[in-house]
């Protein structure tokens, strides 16, 4: 069957509802093997049509008037109850125009003020029906006729597409126009109720473009100025559907269409994006462009409002580049020029979005809709940014690599989200600047700073922690901000050294450390050397670290050949290496 979203097609022959020999008099509706009913006790003088209306349904829109186009099913007696016709017998109603002499009179009237799925026992006495004459071999002359008529469908030539509209959302943005392209379901039914086809049965929207003679033409009309969310119900008459030839089995010809209709989709093929619902934080230092990463949270839905997917329910962001083609190209377009903590909608047509294909949950040709809000983003040839809030006046001593320093700080997401802080712990953060013990980043923004300075210290992720993070603290890929509060501050020692002195170096220093004088130093005479010159202040051990592993790893880099002692051929001063060694 072509389903009503589909243009009017192939054409078939129209049957013959009833033989010639009845062709002046017969009745139509759908199925139903319908029992006649036996007449009435009312007194009936046989001068007039006798009609009694054993069924009237609750509702009644209209009446049938001289001039309609009626379809009813009917059975045919004489008072002794024979039968000599019946239109459920053929399997097909009768179709017929009132009040035109295409029935015989009584029927004309008997017709008239019927309501579609009423039930009337009519008697036509014979002058009204077949007369002195009759129907040669059917029905007999000065024949009395009973029938029992069902009225299937009724309408009129000068009839239109009727449109009741009984839902309307009240966001009206955009109502379908010719040429756009809509997904909606249906039920479409005959006005008698009996269902021909559904889209709900095929779980699946009827998607076409309107006005374009790609649907009947009344549907075509009935369509237009529709919203996204409306339920309406569209009444076609056969001549604006399927006409005299109906639709294969489905729908018989000259029948009246009733769709109900749930617009759930809509678009034109020269849409672009739309954005919407805009909360821009103030200020906005810096807006994305095409090639930053991006992180951000989105609810994707239909226009209709079903839910497709949501990072939220993941518990994680989205992570992408911009401008690249990693995400569609509505959504590459629609995230440029956020800014950070910015929400939005997008809106994107399929041409933009996953096309007539869909993917996953998404239905083809559909319209996609993101609420997004962006956590951060930033370029891969970003730097650390350091801002200054407070610097003492007296500023001279600035850190260094290698510098042993001692700081406070509140650690967050770039959308304010705190992941850690020292303040709360109630002791400061310490470790050696360049040494390994931070990301990069802070090792950068932790340099040239002055004890009693505060500075804020933004770090991408290639300088912090990757697109790995953290498990279960700090996300992928994400840009860390640092408000640090620096304490302290020890020199280190030079690049690198564990260990300087701070006097002239004895000439006789391998003698100075072999106590026993045997020509070997062993690990204890050496750590017991070292620690008297720290003492005494006559040497220094770089800050920040365990002085017994800085210690062992200097007697290490001087026993060459690993046997456990120090020995004055393999004893050597730092100037006189080769290689650089952590050592004297």
């Amino acid at each position: 069957m072509e389903r009503p979203g589909m243009p009017p097609g192939r054409r078939r022959e129209r049957r013959r509802c009833c033989s010639p020999l009845l062709l002046a008099l017969l009745v139509s509706c759908v199925a139903c093997q319908a029992p006649p009913v036996p007449a009435g006790e009312t007194p009936w003088d046989g001068q007039d049509v006798f009609v009694e209306r054993s069924h009237v349904p609750e509702q009644c829109p209209r009446t049938v008037r001289s001039g309609d186009f009626v379809r009813y099913h009917y059975h045919g007696t004489f008072p002794d109850g024979s039968k000599f016709d019946s239109s459920y017998d053929r399997g097909s109603t009768f179709n017929v125009f009132v009040g035109k002499n295409q029935l015989i009179s009584g029927m004309d009237k008997a017709l008239l003020g019927m309501c579609v799925n009423e039930r009337r026992f009519v008697k036509i006495p014979p002058h009204l029906g077949y007369g002195s004459e009759g129907v040669s071999g059917v029905i007999p002359a000065n024949s009395v006729l009973h029938f029992d008529v069902l009225l299937v469908d009724l309408w009129n030539p000068e009839d239109q597409v009727q449109v009741q509209t009984y839902y309307k959302p009240e966001n009206c943005t955009r109502t379908i126009q010719v040429s756009d392209f809509v997904r909606y379901h249906y039920n479409g039914t005959f006005l008698d109720g009996t269902l021909f086809d559904s889209s709900h049965n095929r779980m699946r929207t009827y998607d076409t473009y309107v006005g374009i003679g790609w649907l009947i033409p009344g549907m075509d009309k009935g369509l237009l100025g529709m919203c996204v969310g409306e339920k309406r119900i569209i009444t076609v008459p056969p001549f604006l559907a399927y006409g005299e030839n109906g639709d294969g089995k489905e729908i018989p010809g000259q029948a009246s269409l009733v769709f109900d209709v749930a617009l759930l989709d809509l678009h034109n093929p020269k849409d672009g994006i739309s954005v919407g619902n805009q909360q821009v934080p103030e200020p906005c230092e810096r807006k994305s462009q095409v090639g930053d990463f991006i992180r951000y949270h989105y609810n994707g839905t239909l226009l209709d409002g079903t839910l497709f997917d949501s990072s939220y329910s993941r518990n994680r962001t989205y992570d992408t580049y911009i401008g690249k083609g990693y995400v569609i190209a509505g959504m590459d377009e629609g995230l440029l020029g956020v800014c950070i903590g910015e929400k939005r909608r997008i809106t994107i047509p399929p041409h933009l979005g996953y096309g007539e294909e869909g993917r996953g949950n998404i239905p083809g040709s559909a319209v996609l809709v993101f609420d997004i809000k962006v956590i951060d983003f930033h370029n891969p040839s970003d730097s650390v940014v350091i801002t200054t809030h407070y610097k003492p006046s007296n500023c001279s001593v600035l850190s260094k690599k290698g510098d042993y320093v001692k700081y406070h700080y509140n650690a967050s997401l770039l959308d304010g989200t705190l992941l850690d802080s020292t303040y709360s712990l109630g002791k400061t953060y310490n470790i050696v600047i360049g040494s390994g013990q931070v990301v990069m980043g802070m090792d950068i923004g932790l340099t040239d700073m002055c004890v009693g300075e505060k500075r804020k210290v933004v770090i991408p992720p290639h300088l912090g922690y990757g697109e790995a993070g953290v498990e279960g603290e700090v996300p992928g890929s994400a840009v860390l901000v640092f408000e640090i509060e620096l304490f302290d501050l020890v020199s280190g020692l030079p690049d690198g050294y564990m260990f300087v002195w701070h006097e002239e170096v004895s000439p006789h220093l391998f003698k100075e450390i072999d106590k026993d004088n045997n020509g070997e130093v062993l690990l204890e005479e050496f750590t017991n050397y070292i620690h008297e010159q720290v003492n005494s202040g006559k040497g220094k051990l770089a800050p920040g670290f365990d002085s017994e592993t800085i210690v062992k790893n200097m007697f290490t880099n001087q026993d060459r050949n690993g046997d456990g002692k120090i020995t004055a051929e393999e004893f050597k001063l730092k100037d006189q290496e080769l290689q650089e060694h952590d050592e004297l």
